[in-house]
């Protein structure tokens, strides 16, 4: 294998791993808005991953609504992670 293959490689699993970072987090976002039922393992599953993962942006906004502190926190992190995830994988892809 040549170096410049490994290194693309690693490129490529940093995005991957940015990007399922970020669905997860965008897949609470949704099911928060659409009201999932909290109740279902799944949906008890992804929260609690979305908040760990985005434990550094939750309540950083202070909005009235609810709904918007969700969106605008664990958005923010999702973008976060797609930005300085997608940054590194460039950076490893050279």
């Amino acid at each position: 294998m040549s170096p410049r293959y490994r290194a693309n490689q690693a490129g490529r699993i940093i995005a991957v791993v940015a990007d399922v970072v970020a669905a997860v987090i965008v897949l609470w976002i949704l099911m928060y808005l659409l009201d999932a039922n909290r109740a279902n393992d799944f949906v008890q599953f992804i929260h609690e991953t979305a908040r760990w993962l985005a434990g550094w942006s939750h309540d950083l906004f202070t909005f009235d609504e609810e709904w918007a502190r969700v969106v605008t926190g664990y958005g923010l992190a999702a973008v976060v992670y797609l930005g300085v995830g997608h940054a590194i994988a460039g950076r490893a892809s050279r």
